[in-house]
């Protein structure tokens, strides 16, 4: 069978159900918006485990998500959607690009959450957008928009809440969503929840414990992603 969409680090697939998907998270690995390349055995499986397990606390908490089922190791079933072509990106403290355009030094904490919005397009490389640039190219309505920020800030609260009770402290990390297909209207958590998308750091020794181990050369990525998933399994009982 050929996926129907395929990225970076999932493929999609069609079921039986024309409104449910299967999700299937790859080994591979990429920074720099592409450039740099690897491929880790685990990698689909401990992303797969450790979104799944997160997905499922959010929706207990009262966060619609496109999550149904876990499948396997390294399949889920998701309510098909039409993502939004705007990413959003919450931070809690400097780090990453938002150093490079500021020179701010890595770990300041903010004052309070910093949101972005990103166009979703690896060929212009994820730009950096606001509400105009988003309102001028047909992105997203305003009340989108005020959505989008009200579900982030909502996310972001449980999340810091939930990884410091693993021992992490959620420096920033990136949400997608999506229109539910059966539900045109309602507008849904998608994509996954992982080290590959969150900048994660142990409470106590400020251990970087996310992909940042990958872009940087700092070796035992996949330690790093078990350990996190240990955390979020005890989290979690």
């Amino acid at each position: 069978m050929t996926p129907l969409y395929e990225g970076k680090a999932k493929r999609l697939w069609a079921t039986a159900d024309p409104n449910v998907l299967r999700m299937e998270f790859k080994n591979d690995a990429t920074a720099f918006n592409g450039e740099k390349k690897a491929s880790f055995e685990n990698k689909g499986r401990l992303n797969n485990a450790i979104s799944t397990l997160i997905y499922g606390m959010l929706e207990k908490e009262g966060v619609p998500t496109h999550f149904v089922r876990q499948i396997d190791e390294t399949n889920v079933e998701v309510h098909k959607v039409e993502i939004l072509m705007v990413e959003v990106i919450i931070r809690n403290l400097a780090a990453g690009s938002f150093c490079k355009r500021t020179g701010v030094e890595e770990g300041r904490v903010f004052s309070q959450p910093i949101i972005e919005f990103c166009i979703k397009s690896d060929e212009l490389g994820d730009p950096l957008v606001n509400d105009d640039y988003i309102r001028e190219l047909s992105l997203a309505t305003p009340e989108d928009l005020a959505f989008l920020r009200e579900a982030a800030l909502k996310v972001n609260a449980i999340l810091i809440d939930f990884f410091a009770r693993c021992g992490l402290k959620l420096v920033d990390f990136k949400l997608e969503f999506g229109r539910l297909a059966a539900q045109p209207g309602k507008i849904v958590l998608a994509d996954e929840i992982s080290p590959d998308g969150c900048r994660l750091w142990d409470l106590k020794t400020g251990e970087k414990m996310d992909k940042d181990r990958f872009r940087r050369d700092l070796g035992n990525v996949m330690e790093a992603y078990a350990e996190v998933l240990e955390r979020v399994k005890s989290a979690t009982r």
